[in-house]
This record gives C-alpha cells, sequence and structure tokens, in this order.
C-alpha cells in the first residue's frame, strides 16, 4: 500500500516546526519520515537522537529527519528505497511556499505508486491579525487545507482564538479547526487508523505563476553582541521583519550561545548549545518582503549591536 504522506503548510513563523517536533517525539510506534527545509532546526530531545548518515538523522524511536536537498520527489524516492520503509512521510513547508505547487508535485505517477498525500494540515499563530488573511498567500494556505491548527494561543489574549476561527470561516474554508497547545494535534486527525488504507488521490488547483516575494539577509559577527543594544536592535527592526532567526554569544554570558526567534512581533532567547569552533559568534537571518530591508540599513543597525563592553539597558523585552 503507498505510504501516506502528511503535508504541514503555514506561514513565516506560524509553529510547523513545534508540529513536526511534538509528531516525531510522540510517535507511539509509528515509523515517521520527516522531510524539512533544514533538519538543524529541529529540536528533538537529546535522548532521541540514534544518529545520522548521508543527510538523515536517525531517531532512536524508529523515526527519522531528513533536510529537504534539491528536489522534492528525489528525496521522497530516496525515503520509500529505506528497508524498513517508513509507516507516515512528513513534509514541512517553507513559509513562504504554495502548497498548491507541492500537492501538484506529489501527483506525480512516480511518488503515486508509492505515496499518497493523507492529509494537509496549515499551522496558523492564533495571535496573527484576522486582516492577514487577505494576504494571497496565507489564503492558499488556507484553502488547501483538510485541518487547521491554531498554535501560540498561550501567546495571545483571551479572545484570541475566537476570532482567529470566525476569520477562517469568513474564508469558506472548508477544514476542521483544532486548537495545537505546543503543537500537540491528536494523531487520529493527522494519520489513519489503518496504514493499509490508501488515501484518495487529490486533484491539483490550477498552477499560479511565481511570486519572488520575500528575501533572506544573513548578518554574522566575530564578536560577541551586547543584549541589551540588540533589543534595542530588533525593535528598530521588527516593523519590517516577517521572520529572523539566528544563533550569538553575548557579552554578558560570554562562552554560551543563545538561540534567538522571533515571529509575528514576538522575539524570543533560548539556551542554545556550546559554541562550535570556526564559526562567527554571531549568525542571524533576517526574513523580510522585498524591499523593505536594504543591507546597508540592517549591517547599520546590526553593528551597534557588537560588544565593546556592557551595553546600556533598554529596548524591547525577550520573551
Amino acid at each position: 500500500m503507498p505510504v501516506p504522506i502528511l503535508l504541514v503548510t503555514g506561514f513565516l513563523g506560524a509553529g510547523k516546526t513545534t508540529v513536526v517536533n511534538h509528531l516525531l517525539a510522540h510517535a507511539e510506534g509509528r515509523r515517521i519520515a520527516a522531510v524539512v527545509n533544514d533538519f538543524g532546526a529541529i529540536n528533538i530531545d537529546a535522548e532521541l537522537i540514534a544518529g545520522a548518515s548521508d543527510g538523515v538523522v536517525s531517531l532512536a524511536n524508529g523515526c527519522i529527519c531528513c533536510s529537504l536537498e534539491g528536489d522534492l520527489l528525489r528525496t521522497l524516492s530516496m525515503l520509500l528505497r529505506r528497508d524498513p520503509k517508513p509507516d507516515y512521510i512528513v513534509i514541512e513547508t517553507s513559509g513562504v511556499a504554495d502548497p498548491a505547487d507541492i500537492v501538484r508535485n506529489l501527483m506525480d505517477p512516480v511518488i503515486l505508486r508509492e505515496a499518497l498525500l493523507e492529509t494537509v494540515l496549515c499551522v496558523m499563530d492564533a495571535g496573527t491579525p484576522p486582516a492577514a488573511l487577505d494576504d494571497a498567500l496565507q489564503r492558499s494556505q488556507l484553502r488547501v487545507a483538510d485541518i487547521v491548527a491554531l498554535s501560540k494561543l498561550d501567546l495571545a489574549d483571551e479572545g484570541a482564538g475566537m476570532r482567529m476561527r470566525a476569520a477562517i470561516r469568513a474564508q469558506r474554508v472548508p477544514a476542521v479547526v483544532v486548537d495545537a497547545p505546543h503543537g500537540a494535534i491528536p494523531s487520529a486527525l493527522l494519520f489513519p487508523a489503518h496504514v493499509d488504507r490508501a488515501p484518495a488521490p487529490r486533484t491539483p488547483g490550477p498552477k499560479r505563476p511565481a511570486e519572488d516575494r520575500f528575501e533572506t539577509l544573513s548578518w554574522t559577527s566575530d564578536r560577541p553582541l551586547s543584549l541589551p543594544r540588540l533589543q534595542q536592535a530588533i525593535a528598530r527592526l521588527a516593523p519590517k521583519l516577517a521572520r529572523a532567526k539566528g544563533l550569538f554569544e553575548t557579552v554578558e554570558q560570554p562562552g554560551r550561545q543563545m538561540v534567538f526567534q522571533f515571529a509575528g512581533g514576538r522575539a524570543t532567547l533560548a539556551p542554545g548549545d556550546a559554541p562550535a569552533p570556526g564559526v562567527p559568534r554571531a549568525r542571524i537571518v533576517f526574513i523580510a518582503e522585498l524591499g523593505v530591508l536594504t543591507r546597508a540599513e540592517l549591517d547599520s543597525i546590526m553593528a551597534a549591536c557588537v560588544a565593546d563592553e556592557k551595553g546600556s539597558e533598554g529596548g524591547i523585552g525577550f520573551g
């Protein structure tokens, strides 16, 4: 029988990786293969890691996670040749990807013989302003979904979930809407009860012209950052950012790497692994709409974060 595929879509910073993390950490005996843009971002608990080879991270619970390098169909073919084959395949899309294009790719006759799209899950930050659903990309992500999962409810105000459900209904989306506290979604909604049941094939929608809408700007430094100065810099950059993430050392805690995330207007910091030798002490990736943020502006703002001594207090706080 073909292997069922779960396609996880959603806008930048919606919480897709948190959902995939939860699925892999709670596989309950299922052999799940996860295909992601960068498996280094998958935060599986250390005790689940069994080993890595050929771009594939093996997990002690029988699951694997691999980086999407090059052609999606080639990556899927590699997974389907593994012995034993996975019971399920999870594909996490980029936050700027139109899932309709991926659905179309999964209709390839070679893949259809061995893997069929079972469920499309769209993850949405519950704190997203309802007006954001007027965006063409977010509408496309919603309309192809079978299930919409509301994430980050713990970070939003009390009425956010209700407002988002109403906004989704206004889009006439036929999907089931569920809450996803800390990435948890009932597996019965995502996977078939019996692996030997083949999901029904889908008909892809019309192909839309590709649109280059976002650009990625990377920034590095060989010196640690002042945390108060970084807070001030992110406060200045926040109105122009769709997403940001990075690793850096701070002058306040030398020799310790911090993990930085910015999504949905919220910035967070968490302790990371020890810094690797030979890499910059600060590495941050910023994603913005084309033309909104220039390289010169970014470099100017971030240069002020490089520490020469203890920075002054102030700026936006990290959650």
